[in-house]
């Protein structure tokens, strides 16, 4: 319920009461989005946790996050209520999918269905950034830990990008070396790799940093079905 939570608080601000028009209903269109959005909420948070089928769709921490904050600014513009209410349509929505899952023989059919849904429209409004290679993310992780160090000193987010890294770059080395090359033939690529990370680092936000999180994700868990 936290990511759920996380991703709610994408909505946008409301507008200000002498601007928003009378309230109206949800139109179908409306009620199709918002369920998307507690769909992949819940897929978003089965990810967090390693799901084996969670992950076999793309990652939708950060994407449903911002669709979730696209599609409540929406709502509320195109039907004048507030962000309350919306958030309120939300949760409902985050029960009725958790509700579709219960009692049934295959709850991965399920999803499933939904996924093909409501994919498409993600798919539509955000497409998906290209995915960095394992040596890119390694290089990206240590730059940020480096980052928020000299900031930060040795924070709780420091430790982690600290975390991450470093089992990215145990992944880079193994893959390298399963490749046949050297470790100082590993070294020359990853720090070569870096350096072309921090000189063009503004456009790391266009690649898709999700990804780097699944590749240092633990052993992925057998699905339980509990949101």
């Amino acid at each position: 319920m936290e990511k759920i939570m996380l991703i709610l608080m994408a909505l946008a601000q409301p507008m200000p009461a002498d601007t928003r028009p009378q309230a109206t209903p949800l139109t179908e269109v409306h009620k199709r989005d918002l369920s998307c959005v507690a769909a992949f909420a819940i897929v978003a948070s089965e990810q967090e946790r390693g799901i084996e089928s969670a992950l076999s769709y793309p990652l939708l921490t950060e994407r449903g996050r911002v669709y979730a904050g696209q599609v409540g600014e929406r709502v509320m513009l195109e039907t004048g209520q507030s962000r309350e209410q919306v958030r309120d349509a939300i949760l409902a929505a985050v029960a009725d999918q958790q509700a579709k899952v219960k009692n049934v023989g295959e709850p991965q059919d399920v999803v499933a269905e939904e996924m093909g849904k409501c994919l498409p429209l993600l798919d539509t409004e955000l497409p998906a950034k290209p995915k960095p290679t394992l040596n890119q993310c390694a290089a990206m992780m240590q730059l940020a830990y480096e980052e928020v160090y000299r900031r930060e000193k040795l924070s709780k987010m420091a430790q982690d990008l600290k975390t991450l890294a470093f089992v990215l770059d145990n992944r880079a080395r193994e893959t390298m070396r399963g490749e046949g090359k050297s470790g100082n033939e590993s070294d020359v690529i990853l720090t070569q790799i870096r350096e072309e990370m921090s000189i063009r680092q503004k456009n790391q936000s266009e690649l898709d940093i999700d990804h780097c999180f699944a590749l240092a994700a633990p052993k992925k868990k057998e699905q339980n079905f509990e949101h």
